[in-house]
C-alpha cells in the first residue's frame, strides 16, 4: 500500500520551463476535475495573472481516496509558478499527504543557468528546460524532463504521438492530439513508472484529458476554462 500512495502522490498532479506564455495570454482560469473510477473525488484548479512579459500561474488541488469508507490518501496542494520572458523563474508549492507535509522551493540562477532546487526529497540543480509537472503546461509533451510540483524530484520521460482523435468533455466534441507519456528507464518499478495518456486539443493547446491505473482507473478532465 505505501508503494502505490507514494506513486500518486507523485503523479497526482502529473508537466520544458520555457512556458511559451503568449499561448495562455488571454487564458485567466483552468479548471480540472479529478476521477477515479468514473466517480469525481476532488479538483486541480489553476489561475492565471498576466504582466507585460511575466505570468504567475496558481494551483489549488485537493482530493480523497476512501477504500471501504476510510481514506486511505488524500492530498491537499497549493502552489505558484512564476515566468519571466517565458521562462521558469519561480516555483514554491506545499502539499499536504495524509497530513504529512511536502514541500519544493525553486529558483532560476542567472549565472549558472539552472534551475535550484530545494525540495522534500530532491536538493540539487536541474536543467533550465525542465518542465514543472502540472497539467495546465502543453510543454510537457515536448520535455524530456519534468520536476515532481510536489517533491522536487526529476524524472527523465519519453512523448509519443499516438494519433488524432475526436473526444466528447462534458457534452462538447473536440479534435484531440493523443500522446503516450512514459518513463524513459523501463527498468524501474512499475509503482515508479510514469505511464499517462494525454489529449490535447489541437485548437486551443490546453490539455483536455489525462488518464492512468494506479489503484483504480484515474482521469483528470477539463471542466472548464476562461
Amino acid at each position: 500500500m505505501k508503494k502505490y500512495i507514494y506513486t500518486l502522490l507523485i503523479i497526482f498532479l502529473s508537466s520544458y520551463a520555457q512556458a511559451h506564455t503568449s499561448h495562455y495570454r488571454g487564458i485567466v482560469k483552468i479548471e480540472l476535475e479529478v476521477f477515479r473510477n468514473n466517480e469525481v473525488i476532488g479538483y486541480s484548479n489553476y489561475f492565471f495573472e498576466h504582466e507585460d512579459d511575466a505570468m504567475t500561474v496558481k494551483n489549488y488541488t485537493q482530493f480523497k481516496v476512501k477504500l471501504l469508507g476510510a481514506t486511505i490518501f488524500s492530498i491537499s496542494s497549493e502552489a505558484i509558478e512564476k515566468y519571466k520572458k517565458n521562462k521558469l523563474i519561480y516555483f514554491k508549492s506545499t502539499t499536504f499527504q495524509n497530513n504529512k507535509e511536502k514541500y519544493v522551493n525553486l529558483n532560476y540562477d542567472e549565472s549558472k543557468k539552472k534551475l535550484i532546487i530545494n525540495g522534500s526529497s530532491y536538493k540539487g540543480e536541474a536543467n533550465s528546460d525542465c518542465v514543472i509537472g502540472n497539467w495546465w503546461n502543453h510543454k510537457i509533451l515536448k520535455a524530456n524532463q519534468q520536476i515532481s510540483p510536489i517533491s522536487g524530484s526529476i524524472k527523465n520521460q519519453v512523448v509519443k504521438f499516438i494519433g488524432d482523435e475526436n473526444i466528447n468533455i462534458y457534452g462538447k466534441s473536440y479534435l484531440a492530439a493523443h500522446y503516450k507519456l512514459k518513463s524513459k528507464d523501463e527498468n524501474l518499478p512499475d509503482d515508479k513508472k510514469l505511464d499517462f495518456d494525454i489529449w490535447l486539443d489541437k485548437k486551443s493547446n490546453l490539455i483536455l484529458k489525462v488518464t492512468y491505473k494506479r489503484m483504480g482507473n484515474w482521469e483528470y478532465r477539463l471542466k472548464s476554462f476562461q
